[in-house]
């Protein structure tokens, strides 16, 4: 049964909802770009560095086949690369080419932009609330660093 909307809601439906709220802005800004929002995903979980197939694999919760067929769209878009991982020489890694990192950046700023509007009702206190209880949140649940910070002007800036 629902409730009136009085402006009250429990952490479950307020953590539910906000994230179908991030992932709709998240997919409107990858479409325009002329990606999935999975790709959006791995293009931003490659800004910081190239990964192996393992480690793509855990950060993005895919199985083995759902990610082999990712990073090949994204390749075939001439977005991503495999790369010989010089830590094993039967495994591979995969990096961003320069027009992946071109539209990443864009990509990656322009969803900063879009989800820093979000909670633009509050005031910079009570931004600095929610920031400090979702980034416990997070971490407390060990979720991998998929994307990076940004600074004021939504450029990427350090991996936590």
């Amino acid at each position: 049964m629902d409730k009136p909307d009085d402006g009250q809601i429990g952490v479950v439906a307020a953590l539910v909802r906000s994230s179908f709220l991030v992932n709709a802005v998240y997919a409107e800004s990858a479409r325009e770009y002329g990606l999935t929002p999975q790709q959006g995903q791995l293009l931003c979980v490659l800004m910081a560095q190239p990964r192996g197939m393992s480690e793509l694999g855990a950060m993005l919760k895919l199985a083995k086949s759902s990610l082999t067929g990712l990073v090949d769209r994204t390749e075939r878009n001439g977005l991503v690369r495999r790369e010989p991982d010089p830590q094993d020489a039967r495994a591979v890694r995969v990096a961003l080419t320069a027009q992946g990192s071109k539209v990443t950046g864009e990509f990656f700023t322009e969803t900063c932009r879009r989800i820093e509007e979000l909670p633009g009702s509050l005031s910079p206190a009570e931004r600095d609330t929610l920031a400090g209880l979702l980034g416990r949140v997070v971490l407390d649940n060990e979720v991998p660093v998929v994307f990076l910070e940004a600074d004021e002007g939504g450029r990427a800036t350090r991996e936590h």
